[in-house]
């Protein structure tokens, strides 16, 4: 709940704020308040704060979680359902953390990932962001079946020829940012869909922000909410329109250079 943040006492800016956007998840959230609620205090004591980022669901996922006993647990809900963009969104713009990560509910990449990032990330001063790649794990896609590894594949490889992305994986369900830079491009970010990753990326590239990649693993692997074929012509959709958006936007600094 909200009051419990306060209630709690801690100091104003934390050293983790990690975001879980939550869809329909009653299922599995026993298991996941448990396993970060543990994880995130033996790793980062008093300076942590978890805020789950509800997406309108409808099967008490929203409730579930504001009746667990973990002062450090905040609940963001959302009035209905608009999608994993809108939800990390919120998170990331309500978050206190010096460093604010995002992971998904299912914890595909496992609880110590986020540690492994958040220390990835400190360890790299010249970057703003780090991003999970799971082209640069060994076994990076152990916890995938074949279609999924294959679809996913495919996927990232339309992101970087339409899209251009130089990352080689712009759509890892794990990623860390800076305070600043989380506040910079989430402000500006509008996509509310699972096209999200890459506006933020292409955003952060137009604010001359510094994006660093973190081998990450998957550990997990569940069906995906994704339906492939629909979404993913979404998802090009989006594309087309985020690079159109993001071209056209001017930095403070273009602005400055103008007048």
């Amino acid at each position: 709940m909200e009051e419990q943040k306060e209630n709690r006492g801690r100091e104003a800016e934390l050293r983790v704020s990690l975001i879980v956007p939550v869809y329909n998840e009653c299922g599995i959230l026993p298991e996941t308040l448990s396993v970060l609620s543990a994880y995130m205090e033996e790793t980062f004591g008093e300076a942590y704060e978890i805020l789950y980022a509800d997406d309108g669901s409808t099967d008490g996922s929203a409730e579930r979680i504001a009746e667990w006993k973990d002062p450090a647990v905040r609940v963001l809900r959302g009035e209905r359902n608009r999608g994993k963009g809108n939800a990390v969104r919120r998170g990331m713009l309500a978050a206190r953390g010096r460093i604010r990560v995002f992971t998904d509910c299912d914890l595909a990449y496992g609880a110590e990932a986020v540690g492994g990032i958040v220390q990835f990330l400190e360890a790299h001063p010249e970057a703003d962001a780090a991003v999970g790649s799971r082209e640069l794990h060994p076994h990076g896609y152990d916890g995938y079946g074949c279609l999924r590894r294959l679809l996913s594949r495919t996927y990232r490889s339309c992101l970087r020829i339409l899209g251009g992305l130089r990352l080689s994986d712009s759509q890892s369900g794990l990623k860390a940012f800076r305070a600043d830079a989380a506040e910079r491009i989430f402000g500006m970010a509008e996509t509310d869909g699972y096209a999200f990753d890459f506006e933020a990326i292409l955003l952060g590239e137009k604010l001359g922000l510094v994006f660093a990649e973190y081998p990450a693993r998957v550990v997990g692997n569940r069906p995906s909410h994704v339906r492939f074929f629909r979404d993913s012509l979404r998802m090009l959709r989006d594309i087309r329109r985020i690079r159109r958006r993001v071209r056209r936007l001017k930095t403070g600094e273009e602005s400055a250079g103008e007048t």
